[in-house]
């Protein structure tokens, strides 16, 4: 990106000054490395995405940046309830496309001689890759109760525990879901796949506690160096995308009709007070609760899998948190509390201490902020700050952020050579394809650790501890 372009505000803060049809100015937090790394295409995002209706504060690229569609991979802007909008590109495809942290307890030492075996195990119980399907088969009635109850819905019928839904973000299933407001064709094709990773960058991954940063809230959290974590990114998988899908093609139409001139169509949008609008919403929801009923079997299989390597092991849910939504939150705005709709493209919730919506034995210390990244590379869980919340609206990183597309990767690296090249490094990959470990290849993406060092600079949430894959189960 060029950033003679911008305005530098800080080290890790730029801004877009309010040009055209801009509402707001446009912030990007990152220092000048990650700027001049970001495509340009990314300026111009969060530039389109300040033109909308409604728009409130400025419109925000994170750290780990990167043109998607519509509204950038690591964008956030929110909008007010009564002359904003919603967009279905503001939230992207993969509906509540997420990470969950279980810990085990178990020492790294422990792990080593049964590395194999638990990849393997693993690897029979979590159905991975593309179109994979699983057991778990919903009737119209199941489904619906899913939609409407996400992990709650699963626990209730023996995947997991009571206990975890205190860690899921929004107690495990987000309220006023519309399950009626989901397609039949969005149902089908969710139909088998409850329980199952999908493909791209999702994975299983048990990984090692490497460093700890902050000791007193890793502490309270349950993080101590050397013993091993599993961590789960997946999401709302074919259900999500197709209630993405089928929305864009109504916005496009319902934002014509509402008089809203969009920079690019991509940006289809409603307004938050109209009928597609509010059926989207409903929807959307419906897909949040679908990938949290979806992460909450996956870790009840993984724990069924790690059972049958370590018998005695106790796995509680660290915590479990989307990066693809649009929720209705307090903030403040001008000096003001008011609500607003924040979109979240690419990007976490990360709470401060003391927020409502936290559960009470983390409320002193923040939200778990996890951040995965690539299979060969280092992930981390950060902390929320009362600073952040003021910066972004509470909002932090997601991940590394891709530094090249997936058809570049797939010519650069060959799979086969790739899993050997890891497992001499001690990270065992288990995959059903070898162009999808290309594609995912650690080169692809950009370096997580100074995208979440970015983040701390710039206050949206502070580092705690560092994680390393020992095992990844990949599509």
């Amino acid at each position: 990106m060029d950033v003679a372009q911008l305005n530098r505000i800080s080290e890790v803060e730029w801004q877009i000054p309010p040009s055209g049809g801009m509402r707001v100015p446009g912030t990007i937090f990152a220092d000048e490395a990650l700027i001049r790394a970001m495509d340009d295409k990314v300026r111009e995002q969060v530039s389109n995405v300040a033109t909308l209706p409604g728009i409130v504060k400025a419109s925000f690229a994170l750290p780990d940046a990167h043109w998607g569609y519509g509204f950038p991979i690591g964008g956030v802007a929110a909008f007010d309830p009564e002359s904003g909008v919603v967009s279905a590109g503001g939230v992207g495809f993969d509906i509540s496309c997420g990470v969950r942290t279980m810990l085990t307890g178990i020492a790294r030492t422990e792990l080593d001689p049964v590395r194999d075996r638990l990849a393997d195990a693993l690897f029979r119980a979590v159905p991975a890759g593309l179109g994979s399907k699983g057991e778990i088969r919903l009737d119209d009635d199941e489904m619906a109760a899913m939609l409407a109850g996400g992990a709650r819905w699963a626990v209730e019928r023996g995947y997991g525990e009571p206990a975890d839904l205190g860690r899921i973000e929004e107690g495990g299933r987000a309220s006023d879901a519309s399950p009626a407001f989901v397609s039949p064709r969005a149902r089908q094709r969710q139909h088998a796949e409850m329980g199952t990773l999908g493909s791209g960058n999702h994975y299983l991954e048990v990984q090692e506690i490497v460093d700890i940063l902050e000791p007193e809230v890793a502490a309270g959290f349950g993080l101590r160096r050397g013993e091993v974590v599993i961590t789960i990114h997946s999401g709302s998988r074919g259900l999500g995308h197709q209630i993405g899908t089928e929305f864009l093609r109504e916005m496009t139409i319902a934002a014509e009709a509402a008089g809203i001139a969009l920079p690019e169509r991509e940006l289809a949008c409603a307004p938050l007070r109209s009928e597609v609008g509010e059926r989207y919403l409903g929807a959307m929801r419906a897909g949040i609760n679908c990938a949290l009923a979806n992460r909450q079997i996956i870790g009840h299989l993984a724990r069924q899998a790690f059972g049958q390597v370590f018998p005695d092991a106790e796995i509680p849910l660290l915590f479990d948190v989307s990066h693809n939504t649009c929720k209705r939150e307090e903030h403040e705005v001008d000096g003001e509390r008011r609500a607003v709709y924040v979109h979240r493209k690419g990007a976490t919730r990360a709470s401060g201490p003391g927020h409502p919506d936290l559960p009470e034995d983390l409320r002193a210390l923040g939200q778990p902020v996890l951040i995965g990244s690539s299979m060969g590379t280092e992930s981390w869980v950060l902390v929320g700050t009362r600073e952040g919340e003021a910066r972004a609206f509470g909002s932090a990183v997601h991940g590394a952020g891709r530094a090249m597309s997936r058809h570049q990767a797939a010519r650069q690296w060959q799979g086969r050579q790739l899993i050997d090249q890891l497992r001499s490094q001690g990270i065992v990959i288990r995959s059903h394809s070898n162009r999808g470990v290309a594609e995912e290849a650690p080169g692809a993406y950009k370096d997580v650790g100074a995208v979440v060092a970015a983040a701390e600079r710039a206050g949206l949430a502070r580092r705690v501890a560092r994680l390393k894959p020992l095992i990844s189960i990949k599509g």
